[in-house]
């Protein structure tokens, strides 16, 4: 049985990232959403309303599961036997970024492995933080994130986001 892990903040979660978990879905078993919970990041949304609107996005993936997790990712893959990161990238900053990261993970264990997922061309721009900034001038960002998320947001910036 092969089971992946995706980690990432998802502050918010993208059609990006629902594209990356969608189709590593059908790549593997088992597949398992790590929201982070870094202690030294400020996130809009809270982990659980993070998980919350992750699980609720993905419930038609049956074998995808969400949890929350605040230390090194490869310590939540030792304690679920998992040796597959997956990781989505849109272009070479974050390629760049995304293979030191498995570098130095794989410092810590030779074992782990990375695969790097490109994004569908139609979500090559989202990044989390620009969204963000976006809806807090109130643009239009319905094309950006799924409905459940816009909505989240405008609560969130208390404006119309459509």
């Amino acid at each position: 049985m092969q089971k992946a892990a995706f980690p990432g903040s998802f502050d918010p979660c993208t059609m990006g990232h629902l594209n990356i978990i969608r189709r590593a879905s059908l790549m593997f078993d088992e597949l398992v959403v790590v929201v982070a919970e870094n202690r030294q990041k400020r996130y809009l949304f809270s982990a659980s309303e993070r998980v919350n609107m992750i699980q609720e996005m993905i419930g038609d993936l049956p074998n995808v599961t969400v949890v929350v997790w605040d230390s090194l990712i490869v310590d939540f893959l030792h304690r679920e036997g998992i040796r597959i990161l997956v990781r989505g990238v849109r272009g070479m900053e974050d390629f760049s970024y995304e293979f030191e990261l498995s570098m130095m993970n794989k410092a810590l264990d030779r074992k782990i492995e990375t695969i790097f997922m490109t994004t569908d061309p139609e979500y090559f721009v989202l990044r989390s933080s620009s969204i963000k900034e976006l809806a807090s001038f109130n643009g239009n960002i319905s094309g950006m994130v799924p409905p459940l998320v816009a909505e989240a947001l405008k609560k969130k910036y208390g404006r119309d986001l459509s």
